[in-house]
């Protein structure tokens, strides 16, 4: 589906694969590069033998995760050991399912042989191709879960656009469970976010300033990528603002009546209703048209979620 920002309207349907007939020269996509690890973990209780499933949020330090815990009297000195795995320790609770979890060894020699890729609970199917839930510019391991309006490019597709003129770069912020858990809260200024780790490099900074300066489009390929990059916006200088070089953790929340700095076009799936990820959609397009294109959505049979169709704004 493809939107006009400045009318709200809904200008046409039409295929992923013709994305190069709404760019131009000089426009840029903006990436993110995360790749998801197997993240799901599973094990039993010592010494009672209960089963718990583990879910990796963040890495903390080198043997030590922030995860969610499902199992029962999961406190912290608890102990679990890990199907084909190292053994567990629940040294703090953090709050509701969330845990702070030391493992006897590093994961990261033994995550892809121990680790289940963790699938949205809406996905019943086994994921017999794993890579099916990686975008195939992923690079950077890190996040829970996939930038999913990326699922749609193909390599073909990436090299058609460039060979077009649109130029493209790459950022990285590793998406958490938080990105998707529903706001519940009547007044959504009261919903926490919780922080991710993102990064723009010194040369992406480059690239996407570049891009202004020269009066192309940048346009976020993700909610993800529009985080990362409004999380990067300098001060303004003169009219405009440009993006710094940025590492480390963002808990930027967009809502409606947000300003965007950067981000001027914007490639995003069809999302749930109640989450952060819809309030960010329509704060960039405005909630009205956000919830009247939604309903052009349904009514034309598209696909919501993970696995489904996309909308471009423009």
């Amino acid at each position: 589906m493809v939107l006009d920002r400045e009318s709200g309207a809904v200008i046409q349907h039409a295929r992923f694969r013709d994305l190069a007939r709404f760019l131009k020269a000089g426009d840029l996509l903006v990436l993110n590069q995360t790749r998801v690890i197997p993240a799901r973990l599973f094990g039993r209780k010592v010494p009672t033998g209960g089963r718990v499933e583990l879910l990796l949020l963040r890495r903390v330090e080198a043997q030590t995760w922030e995860t969610l815990v499902g199992g029962k009297r999961m406190k912290p000195g608890r102990r679990v050991q890990l199907d084909d795995g190292p053994m567990a320790k629940i040294i703090e609770d953090l709050g509701g399912a969330r845990r702070l979890v030391r493992f006897d060894t590093p994961l990261h020699n033994t995550l892809d042989d121990i680790g289940k890729m963790p699938l949205p609970p809406y996905i019943h199917e086994k994921l017999d191709r794993p890579e099916r839930y990686q975008t195939v510019y992923a690079r950077e391991p890190g996040s829970a879960a996939a930038p999913t309006a990326g699922l749609h490019f193909t390599p073909l597709l990436l090299e058609r656009l460039q060979q077009q003129g649109v130029q493209v770069t790459t950022v990285t912020l590793h998406v958490g469970l938080d990105t998707f858990a529903p706001v519940t809260e009547d007044n959504p200024q009261e919903h926490q976010i919780h922080t991710e780790w993102c990064q723009v490099s010194p040369e992406a900074a480059t690239v996407i300033n570049q891009c202004r300066e020269q009066g192309g489009r940048v346009i976020a390929v993700g909610t993800t990528s529009v985080r990362t990059l409004e999380s990067a916006a300098s001060e303004k200088t003169g009219s405009s603002y440009f993006v710094k070089p940025i590492v480390g953790p963002t808990d930027l929340f967009i809502l409606p009546g947000y300003q965007f700095k950067i981000v001027d076009g914007m490639i995003t799936n069809f999302h749930l209703p109640r989450s952060t990820l819809i309030m960010l959609v329509s704060a960039f397009f405005g909630r009205e048209n956000t919830l009247a294109a939604y309903e052009i959505a349904k009514q034309e049979k598209y696909r919501f979620y993970s696995f489904g169709d996309a909308m471009l704004i423009l």
